[in-house]
């Protein structure tokens, strides 16, 4: 007997604004593979999303049973206010600057149509998030009580609240998805309306799964979850076979490139710092820092000070092809990060052969064995490494060859057998 899901997520390619719709898209494949059948709800479908393995229903499309809003007084309490720009879910590098500033420039109005009783959601990161959140809630009720199901699965803190009123509609189990935190979003400045939907879903749950034992740590000890019900699956990467990239680089030296979100939590100003260290000893190598973010100015202003600017390039934000080709102009990538719920980019770095430096701050420290790992604060470690890997081109090239085998074995369809076996745990299979 095949296990039916009922899935719900806030995004789906190839309408995706960051790592959840990826990860969901990834994970959806991967059941399938293994004769799980998935229904997956969206607040917006675009109608061009692949479901060859997947059933996709748009919330958009379903008429909600008006006694159905009136479940729970829970719902009395959903206070919709405006909220701050930082409520983005689990994002690739730099998408959240990009995301932000994009809503911050069209304004985004928060008028909603509503057709006899279904609500056009716009699946956006707008200043209605929180009241889309709540109504899709509500939805998911109605869908709880029209499809045939034995496990529900929700996806980050915006699809929670829709996961615990399935759940009371159907009496079906429920597993929620941590791909990130409000603290890893926000540092301490967490956000408590955010804090509040995702205990409430931690506690409502029957599993918990983390996308990494960093997050276990965190939704055991900051949300006082039980340790018995939350499980650590690493995430995965699917790449699709491609060309290697005929580059020319154009310059002689050796390269160094961060990529992702200039921003506090990724670390920019320890790979700055390293990268002066490195110059003293070794000249003959640039530096680049790929995105953009909130930290890109005084970054900027730190490199001119240091008078390394002639060695060190900013390339602002980068997407697609232009990613791949960074890496493949790249000898040594590094990712700093202070807080990294997992991190798929040393993955990426990796599957193009490059040796890569990553933070013991990670949650991708705890899968690759094949990375040379630093304490995010440790500028003399980083330098050192990164030192390391230009002058002895032998151990580079050992890095880049093992971390290429180690990539390939990382595959979404590995980390979904051990999602199905949270299932079967659940049901008592």
């Amino acid at each position: 007997m095949s296990i039916r899901v009922l899935m719900f997520g806030w995004e789906f390619p190839p309408h995706i604004a960051g790592g959840l719709g990826t990860a969901s898209y990834g994970l959806t494949k991967g059941l399938a593979k293994h004769g799980v059948k998935v229904m997956f709800v969206m607040p917006k479908a675009g109608g061009d999303e692949d479901q060859s393995v997947v059933k996709i229903i748009n919330a958009s499309d379903v008429e909600m049973m008006s006694e159905y809003s009136t479940l729970d007084e829970y719902w009395q309490n959903v206070n919709f206010m405006e909220i701050g720009s930082n409520l983005v879910p689990y994002l690739d590098p730099e998408t959240f600057e990009r995301t932000v500033t994009e809503t911050i420039k069209t304004g985004e109005h928060s008028e909603h149509i509503v057709f006899r009783n279904k609500f056009q959601f716009s699946g956006k990161y707008g200043s209605n998030l929180m009241e889309e959140v709540a109504r899709y809630a509500m939805v998911a009720g109605t869908i709880a009580a029209q499809q045939d199901f034995d496990i529900i699965h929700a996806h980050d803190w915006l699809t929670y609240s829709a996961g615990i009123v399935a759940k009371k509609v159907s009496g079906k189990p429920l597993v929620i998805h941590v791909h990130a935190t409000e603290f890893d979003r926000s540092g301490e400045n967490v956000n408590p309306q955010v804090f509040d939907i995702e205990k409430r879903g931690m506690e409502a749950a029957d599993r918990v799964i983390t996308v990494s034992n960093l997050i276990r740590n965190i939704v055991i000890n900051r949300y006082g979850i039980n340790p018995d019900k939350v499980v650590t699956v690493h995430n995965a990467v699917d790449f699709q076979t491609r060309e290697d990239i005929e580059v020319d680089r154009g310059v002689k030296e050796k390269v160094v490139t961060f990529l992702g979100r200039i921003t506090f939590q990724k670390g920019p100003e320890y790979f700055i710092e390293a990268a002066n260290k490195v110059l003293k000893r070794y000249p003959n190598v640039r530096f680049v820092m790929a995105g953009s973010g909130d930290l890109f100015n005084r970054s900027v202003r730190r490199v001119a000070q240091l008078k390394i600017a002639t060695k060190f390039h900013f390339t602002g934000f980068l997407r697609g092809d232009d990613v791949q080709k960074m890496f493949s102009y790249s000898d040594v990538y590094v990712m700093p990060s202070v807080s990294e719920p997992f991190g798929i980019s040393p993955l990426e770095a990796m599957r193009a052969g490059v040796p890569t430096i990553i933070s013991k701050q990670s949650g991708v420290a705890e899968v690759l064995k094949h990375s040379i790992k630093v304490d995010y604060w440790d500028v003399d470690a980083l330098a050192d490494a990164i030192y390391g890997l230009l002058t002895y081109p032998a151990l580079g090239k050992m890095a880049g060859k093992e971390g290429l085998d180690e990539v390939n074995q990382l595959k979404w369809e590995n980390a979904a057998l051990k999602v199905e076996n949270v299932y079967k745990d659940v049901l008592g299979m």
